[in-house]
């Protein structure tokens, strides 16, 4: 167990803010969380669990005690004649639990490669990519109970999986820190390439689990940021659902408007577009900017502070309502 006092968390955001933590605490094992969560300390501060800080906004400093997780290990627990139980501890970086797969020949989070962030956090976002989501694979999400110091394993309905959604982020519930998860991986993949890129670029090249992997790779790196080089927390907005209505009546206005399937009676629209249609894709204001290739990507171009990167934030959402009536919901959680 690693405990550091007033602790710089550069290199745990991936915008690269100089955030600054009172106590930082690094665990490797459940028990060791357990003990921590149950200690007279621990509980007399406000705490925050982190993973890699790939989906976080440090507006300032954090006064309390930040968890991190260090729990590594990727295990197979079941196996039948078609498919494998794997269980990754929380600390691993999401990635390699991908290419482990894809290394095995088990297919289904193949679509997912190059995603920033750990095991844990994949569960806690749902994260997903190229028409497939965690939730998709996830069998069960072990977790520690905050207030109480217990374990607890999550079923997936459990869960309560939805679109970048879980109850993990539900405020109305005990809070839970995640300490391993378990995927249900196929040993005879079933692809799923109906994403204009990615079908595109895999025309003439064998489906294999290994291409189709490399090929999200390919298409991730040619519109995304890489991180280490420019600070950015991927998505920083969801794209919005809004009822077919309202979808018709903007159709009518902006023809060109695109859309993407979601329930009956919804349509999902691409924010990415909505912004872009405002004038923001590739606009920079002092250290920050959108990113001239993804207008969903808000950056750091060097010394920018938390605050600056929310205000251009809370801009291009103003815009995009005032435009569209449409409100942005960011997928970037801000940490005060």
């Amino acid at each position: 167990m690693q405990i550091e006092q007033n602790y710089l968390l550069t290199h745990h955001n991936t915008f690269h803010l100089p955030a600054k933590t009172r106590w930082f605490v690094e665990y490797e094992s459940a028990d060791e969380l357990s003990r921590i969560l149950r200690d007279n300390f621990f509980l007399e501060n406000r705490s925050l669990s982190i993973g890699e800080g790939s989906n976080l906004l440090f507006i300032n400093d954090y006064d309390g005690i930040i968890l991190h997780s260090c729990m590594k290990g990727i295990v197979v627990t079941d196996e039948t004649s078609d498919s494998v139980l794997l269980r990754t501890g929380s600390g691993v970086h999401w990635d390699d639990v991908v290419a482990y797969a894809v290394s095995k020949g088990w297919g289904g989070i193949e679509n997912l490669s190059d995603i920033p962030g750990t095991a844990g956090a994949a569960a806690v976002q749902n994260i997903g990519a190229y028409g497939v989501e965690v939730k998709d694979v996830i069998e069960t999400v072990e977790a520690c109970n905050q207030l109480t110091g217990k374990k607890h394993v999550f079923s997936k309905e459990a869960c309560r999986y939805g679109y970048r959604h879980s109850y993990f982020k539900e405020p109305d519930h005990d809070p839970f820190i995640i300490t391993s998860i378990s995927l249900r991986l196929q040993k005879n993949p079933r692809f799923k390439l109906d994403y204009g890129n990615l079908s595109a670029l895999l025309f003439g090249r064998a489906i294999t689990l290994q291409s189709v992997r490399d090929a999200v790779i390919e298409v991730r790196r040619s519109k995304l940021p890489e991180p280490q080089v420019l600070g950015n927390a991927g998505s920083f907005f969801m794209n919005p659902v809004i009822p077919q209505k309202q979808y018709d009546a903007l159709k009518s206005q902006f023809s060109m408007i695109p859309s993407y399937p979601a329930p009956a009676g919804f349509v999902k629209i691409p924010a990415g577009w909505l912004i872009e249609q405002c004038g923001f894709k590739g606009k920079r204001e002092g250290n920050v900017g959108v990113y001239e290739k993804q207008a969903l990507i808000i950056v750091n171009h060097g010394n920018a502070t938390g605050n600056e990167i929310a205000s251009l934030a809370a801009k291009i959402s103003r815009t995009v309502n005032d435009t569209f009536g449409i409100m942005l919901t960011p997928e970037v959680k801000y940490i005060q």
